[in-house]
């Protein structure tokens, strides 16, 4: 059997670490899991936005219904990228409405609603995938998971530009 060995410089820190042990760290398991609750309010923030999109009406309804049109479709490709990167690491890539509501801690709009509501609602989504990202962020840095690092970072950054578009409609 051979065994492979890799050496690893990381942040200013060294690491021999074999192959076999690489796969089956706990940060593998902290990583997928991280991934996942993402992948889930990813999700029900687009059908979220989605149905802001089809419902908003008022005196700012073209604007809100382009501005929320373009969200949803940026949150669309970011539900692949995420799951795209739970596959990469070799997870699955959970994929039913059931799984990703029992998951997800964004919370839906179950009626027709006002525009401030919707703005809200999505404030909420909006934060608390910043916090996610932001805490799993932590955990990829530390053991050298630059890809997801990448797609938390770029995706942590559109989130916040999207909380200061939201945040200013409320202060108009």
């Amino acid at each position: 059997m051979i065994m492979v060995l890799w050496l690893i410089l990381c942040y200013d820190k060294l690491y021999f670490i074999t192959e076999k042990v690489l796969a089956m760290t706990n940060d593998s398991t902290t990583i997928e899991q991280g991934l996942t609750d993402i992948l889930a309010n990813t999700y029900v923030l687009y059908l979220l936005t989605h149905n802001c999109h089809w419902n908003v009406k008022g005196i700012n309804f073209h604007h809100l219904h382009a501005m929320f049109e373009e969200q949803y479709t940026d949150l669309a490709v970011a539900v692949d990228d995420i799951a795209e990167r739970l596959r990469a690491l070799g997870h699955y890539a959970e994929g039913s409405f059931a799984q990703y509501l029992e998951r997800s801690q964004v919370k839906e709009l179950s009626e027709q609603t006002d525009q401030k509501t919707m703005i809200n609602a999505l404030i909420a989504g909006n934060t608390l995938l910043v916090n996610l990202m932001r805490s799993l962020l932590r955990s990829a840095e530390d053991v050298c998971d630059d890809g997801t690092v990448d797609l938390l970072s770029s995706r942590i950054s559109v989130h916040e530009k999207r909380l200061w578009m939201l945040n200013s409609l409320l202060d108009a």
